[in-house]
């Protein structure tokens, strides 16, 4: 179809360089035989070439974002990208004006005075793209817990150690795979400094996850658990979480099999560990 393209496109651009074969109208996928969760076609990837690579994804059914603050709405940002069926949202929180700062998108202050829940307000923006994203207005506590039984991958954005002390133990017995994101930022000498982290498991390898991630609540001076949040070092948590998930489904090649990895801020290092070989 390119050639062609180009055999009749010659002779226009010689009377008009300006003249294209491209169009780039909106494709949208055939409502009798729907086979994608997108509103639109994923042209990006059959532009790059990568369909068979991307088609990976497609086989996950359920994936669960656990969160949606700073680095669980960058999450959300890049999964909705990908032709995962479902992305169910869960979070009991409003969005406010200073999520507003630390998370995709602009809102204006008429949508940020109406508070809505921030399940709605993300579903609202990404649904129109991706048709399967499901909103849940809660926090996971043992009443829903069990919902996370089915998904096939789980990523935990939250700040509750109390919350992860009952998800954690659950994922391992739903045999689920699961990423944790966190980071510990501090005010040293009027700049901020600290690590960006993301802590994987998986069915192959469990053991290293209570040794890395605390339960704890939060540290009395750590920059992120009082609400100081940066949006460049969310959209980097998230997009090194993303990464690992993508490896583990085979759209990147993963030769280290690290299930934790640290990025320190002042040295520009990340640090793997733990792999699963």
């Amino acid at each position: 179809m390119t050639t062609y393209a180009s055999i009749l496109s010659g002779p226009a651009q010689l009377i008009d360089p300006e003249a294209k074969p491209q169009t780039f109208l909106v494709v949208e996928p055939e409502k009798e035989q729907r086979e994608t969760p997108f509103n639109y076609i994923d042209t990006a990837s059959s532009r790059a070439e990568i369909d068979v690579v991307t088609a990976k994804l497609k086989k996950l059914k359920r994936i669960a974002i656990v969160g949606l603050g700073g680095t669980g709405s960058y999450v959300l940002d890049f999964v909705a990208k990908t032709p995962v069926w479902e992305i169910h949202l869960y979070d009991g929180d409003a969005y406010l004006q200073h999520n507003a700062f630390r998370s995709p998108g602009a809102p204006s202050v008429d949508e940020l005075n109406q508070q809505m829940p921030k399940v709605t307000w993300f579903k609202n923006r990404y649904s129109k793209m991706h048709s399967g994203i499901m909103e849940h207005a809660a926090y996971v506590d043992a009443s829903n817990v069990e919902e996370l039984r089915g998904m096939d991958f789980v990523f935990l954005s939250l700040d509750s150690g109390e919350a992860k002390k009952l998800i954690v133990p659950k994922l391992d017995e739903f045999n689920v795979p699961f990423a944790d994101v966190g980071m510990g930022i501090q005010l040293d000498n009027g700049a901020l400094a600290g690590i960006v982290r993301v802590t994987t498991s998986t069915p192959q390898k469990r053991d290293h996850f209570r040794s890395r991630v605390s339960f704890a609540d939060g540290a009395a001076n750590n920059e992120y658990n009082r609400n100081i949040q940066i949006a460049d070092l969310n959209a980097l948590n998230a997009a090194l979480a993303v990464i690992k998930w993508k490896k583990l489904f085979g759209f990147y090649r993963d030769m280290k099999s690290e299930h934790h990895s640290q990025f320190h801020v002042d040295t520009n290092r990340i640090v793997n560990e733990d792999g699963s070989q």
